[in-house]
């Protein structure tokens, strides 16, 4: 899968994994099939599998939702700094302590699936007033440097990647 000619300075190499999953597409189309495509997915899984992980000490299908929504508003934020030419080294997140601490399994399917698209519909908003110039923009998060697009194809990519994680652990 082509990486999107993206600069080896626009990510970091572990996230190659994230970018290999995104299709060769325009940013925004991309943003909203996956939006669709997410949406269509979970809404299909029978809902008393949701509360459940595949194995001791694994997330739920539903904190796994959730891991995506966190990561997503955390990427987002990460772009908007970098849009605005922050050079502020932005920290990093603990997605362990994010999911403990997020009640997914107390809430609907319908309510997940709600605040996906909500934030999704934010994303591509945001990513929709980025010229070409702004997506090229470098910021600092961990130490490691990223780019605005890069973001957002990450973005993508992560819940491309644990999208494929539901369907080879948790539904089989």
């Amino acid at each position: 899968m082509n990486v999107l000619t993206l600069n080896v300075n626009e990510y970091v190499s572990y996230q190659r994994i994230y970018l290999d999953l995104v299709p060769n597409k325009p940013l925004i189309d991309t943003l909203e099939d996956a939006l669709q495509e997410f949406v269509a997915f979970f809404n299909g899984i029978d809902a008393e599998k949701l509360n459940h992980s595949y194995q001791e000490g694994k997330w739920t299908i539903k904190e796994l939702m959730l891991h995506v929504v966190d990561t997503e508003r955390i990427f987002q934020y990460r772009a908007l700094r970098f849009a605005r030419a922050d050079k502020t080294d932005l920290p990093g997140f603990s997605e362990n302590d994010f999911v403990s601490n997020s009640n997914a399994n107390d809430r609907s399917l319908i309510s997940l699936l709600d605040e996906f698209v909500v934030l999704r519909k934010s994303t591509i908003s945001l990513f929709e007033t980025f010229s070409e110039d702004t997506l090229l923009k470098i910021g600092i998060s961990g130490g490691n440097t990223m780019s605005v697009r890069a973001a957002g194809y990450l973005i993508i990519g992560h819940q491309k990647h644990h999208v494929n994680i539901v369907k080879q652990r948790y539904l089989v």
